[in-house]
């Protein structure tokens, strides 16, 4: 009864938690563009008046963060004993990784704008470590989930196909087009829509 339970509740704990991931890390990108909205953030610094905007952004990603690790791990358990050794390997780095990255580039912003010290490097810095690596280990995180969830039959095809369409898009895309961001956090509410209400049936 307990395990059954369990089962129960970590789809919902799955689906809850990235739509939680997915509104956080969607409000940061938002605040962020808010502040700096040219296609390269790095040559641009914020104007002193936006800057409410990046401290409030920054506040954001921790919990957001932390929202996708709770993703991750009910996600994990859902598949179970039954899911692939390599592909589940690569789902657990990439998204261990790109919570690395994220708040590494949230804290090299955050000093930036502490220290008052609005320096080509340290933009350069926070903006590279961000669209580049970050953004590139969600591509790898999207498609290991996507494959996951389609050898498992948790997602459905036309779910498993915008996986794949939203990792070669983070992928290949990265910070040349603006608000491309904001294709992850979208790809995570459809994910985490679809798991609750499939928990819920």
């Amino acid at each position: 009864m307990e395990t059954s339970s369990a089962r129960l509740r970590t789809p919902r704990a799955a689906g809850t938690a990235g739509i939680a991931f997915a509104v956080l890390l969607g409000a940061a990108i938002v605040l962020m563009r808010i502040a700096i909205p040219s296609a390269d953030g790095a040559d641009a610094a914020a104007d002193p008046g936006d800057r409410w905007a990046v401290r409030t952004a920054l506040e954001i990603v921790p919990f957001a963060g932390i929202s996708f690790l709770w993703f991750m791990g009910a996600l994990r358990a859902h598949a179970g004993e039954a899911e692939d050794r390599f592909v589940s390997t690569v789902f657990l780095g990439s998204g261990i990784v790109f919570v690395a990255t994220l708040f590494v580039a949230a804290a090299a912003a955050g000093t930036v704008l502490q220290e008052g010290t609005d320096t080509v490097f340290g933009r350069h810095y926070a903006y590279v470590v961000l669209t580049t690596y970050a953004m590139r280990m969600a591509a790898v995180f999207v498609f290991a989930t996507s494959t996951i969830g389609r050898r498992l039959g948790i997602f459905p095809r036309p779910l498993a196909l915008l996986g794949y369409v939203t990792g070669l898009v983070l992928l290949v895309v990265g910070s040349g087009v603006p608000w491309s961001e904001l294709i992850l956090p979208a790809w995570a509410l459809v994910v985490g829509l679809y798991i609750v209400r499939a928990g819920i049936r």
